[in-house]
């Protein structure tokens, strides 16, 4: 008599079935198992394609030129006279800053105005005033936090902490990207971050297509972006890839995360001739190269130029969202953090920025290209009226500066005030959600309704908070 393969053995209980056999056996397997759990997550909604616009869009692309640190808005494009008068006082400020030995500083910088807006401009931007009246200038920035990490961290994501997603991977998920062959979002570093690291340029909770690929400006841009096999060869050993990743595919049913990571691979592929080509300056006229500065001695000057020219290449062949920042040369926390030496920082920064960035502008103006992209020029904060040890500046939420320009913002526009020695913004202050509330519109995004729904509750760039600067628009 054959014995019952299902019975135990004379002598043997039952051996109870643990967890691990469970998730081995039940569902075909583990890793099935995972899969169903990862597919029932509202991280992966959105990758079936770009929800699109709500409002008629004025701006198609964004260069935001980040400046981490913080630039002094009294040393830059918001002169302050009066410090003049108080220089080596007793400064009376009331912030995490005072202290009874701090004294008023004036700015080390002669101002002039330029263009028919009259904005003034420190000598510390030459290039700058050449194309002022292409300008959206806000003098009247605050936020909220006066250290480098978290106050960075907000300014991209609008949250303090680690975990949501940047302003680029909000507007890739909007809007997509025109070029299936490029992702739609690009950092275009120095091979460094600043402060809260690449939690700036996160996806969050978004699908992972909408986290920013990094370019450096050195050495090899993109890591592994050369084919390390004849095109013969890995046309081969893709196909034999894809073919697993199919096979795959119908026995998992037909998902979105699976579909997506099929499409990675091949943008990949695609991207291993495209990425090249775009990021090549070789069939750049010289007049071009020189007008961004490549041409310059000093090796960082040339580094930024070369990262502007490429954000222009990049919004030209349809990246929509493409940051750029500038090498990091002073310490750790931001390259224009100026707690001292502020003369020597400032104009070292400056020097390596500006013409780049007037070049920038003034490229895409003769292109066509400035009306459909947007270009911001800011920080995370600027710096205080007063100085704890006569040679520096310290961090200021209060009120500061930025600029905007081209993509349907107000050209020719002075918006907001500071008080007489730019301590605090006294007239129309735009917070850091309304700036990015206004940045949605500008793209036909409308923030209340570009909304992910993430642990349970409907997630927005600005959440609770922000506001559309109508009066920013043209």
């Amino acid at each position: 008599m054959a014995m019952n393969p299902f019975l135990s053995c004379p002598g043997f209980t039952n051996k109870p079935v643990t967890r691990r056999d469970l998730l081995k056996t039940a569902s075909n397997g583990f890793g099935l198992l995972a899969l169903s759990a990862l597919m029932a997550d509202k991280s992966y909604a959105g990758l079936s394609g770009p929800r699109g616009p709500d409002l008629p869009p004025k701006a198609k692309n964004v260069i935001l030129l980040f400046m981490p640190g913080g630039v002094s808005h009294m040393d830059s494009f918001d002169p302050k006279p009066k410090l003049a008068d108080l220089d080596g006082k007793p400064a009376k400020l009331e912030s995490y800053v005072a202290g009874p030995s701090r004294k008023w500083l004036k700015s080390p910088w002669k101002f002039k105005t330029y263009g028919q807006m009259g904005l003034s401009v420190s000598e510390l931007f030459p290039h700058i005033t050449a194309v002022v009246d292409d300008l959206t200038v806000i003098r009247s920035m605050v936020s909220e936090f006066p250290l480098h990490a978290r106050a960075n961290v907000f300014f991209h994501t609008g949250r303090n902490f680690g975990g949501y997603p940047s302003l680029g991977s909000w507007v890739t998920y909007g809007l997509g990207s025109t070029n299936n062959n490029l992702p739609g979002y690009l950092l275009l570093n120095h091979g460094d971050n600043p402060p809260g690291g690449l939690e700036n340029f996160s996806n969050g909770f978004l699908p992972a297509t909408h986290q920013a690929m990094s370019v450096r400006a050195e050495g090899t841009p993109v890591d592994n972006i050369s084919p390390a096999d004849p095109d013969a060869i890995q046309r081969i050993k893709m196909q034999a890839l894809l073919e697993q990743d199919q096979a795959y595919l119908k026995t998992a049913g037909k998902e979105q995360a699976v579909e997506a990571a099929i499409a990675n691979f091949e943008m990949a592929y695609r991207m291993q001739a495209l990425t090249p080509d775009v990021l090549n300056l070789d069939k750049e006229p010289e007049s071009i190269k020189k007008l961004y500065g490549l041409d310059a001695e000093n090796k960082h000057k040339r580094s930024y130029g070369l990262q502007c020219l490429r954000a222009r290449r990049l919004v030209e062949s349809g990246v929509r969202f493409v940051e750029i920042t500038p090498p990091s040369l002073f310490g750790n926390n931001g390259t224009w953090d100026q707690h001292d030496a502020l003369k020597v920082g400032h104009e070292t920064n400056a020097m390596v920025t500006d013409q780049a960035v007037a070049a920038l502008l003034k490229d895409l103006k003769s292109r066509g290209l400035l009306k459909e992209t947007l270009v911001i020029w800011a920080g995370e904060f600027g710096r205080t009226p007063d100085t704890g040890n006569g040679d520096g500046r310290d961090h200021h939420t209060a009120g500061f500066t930025i600029w905007m320009a081209g993509g349907g913002a107000k050209a020719g526009l002075i918006y907001g005030a500071t008080d007489d020695i730019g301590n605090k913004a006294v007239e129309n202050p735009v917070t850091v959600h309304d700036l990015h509330a206004t940045i949605l519109e500008l793209l036909g995004l409308d923030h209340t309704k570009l909304i992910y729904r993430f642990s349970g509750r409907d997630i927005t760039l600005p959440d609770v908070h922000g506001r559309t600067v109508k009066d920013l628009i043209s």
